[in-house]
């Protein structure tokens, strides 16, 4: 990997770690009173550290929000280690659920389970860039 391209990966990896940290913060505080925010963050982060798997594998990706579009790619890219996540409706905390006419508040369970995928897949995409 190049300077740029490294750079523009590092760049990706920082902002995904950031709404990871937002993540860890707002459960500290009360997870029930944020869970709409931490699936937010969950979906943005799982969203950057795709992207950043892709970028480092050479692939152009869209302007797109869509989680499970870009899992799909990284699959192909790096078969196997996403075989088992499911981001059940992760794609839908990005954007559609900020409007009050989506009004959408998720429960403990899934909040918990949306914040331990962000982390699977950060650790996964960690993983992959530094073994390449």
């Amino acid at each position: 990997m190049n300077d740029d391209l490294r750079d523009y990966v590092d760049k990706w990896l920082f902002r995904a770690d950031e709404d990871l940290a937002v993540i860890d913060r707002l459960i500290q505080a009360d997870p029930q009173a944020y869970a709409s925010t931490i699936c937010f963050h969950a979906q943005q982060a799982v969203e950057k550290y795709l992207k950043a798997l892709l970028a480092s594998k050479g692939v152009d990706f869209p302007r797109t929000h869509d989680v499970d579009f870009l899992l799909t790619e990284c699959r192909k890219v790096s078969p196997g280690p996403f075989d088992q996540i499911d981001l059940k409706s992760l794609t839908d905390f990005g954007v559609s659920i900020r409007y009050p006419d989506d009004f959408y508040v998720p429960d403990l369970s899934e909040t918990k389970y949306y914040a331990g995928v962000a982390r699977e897949i950060g650790a996964i995409v960690l993983k992959l860039i530094r073994s390449s």
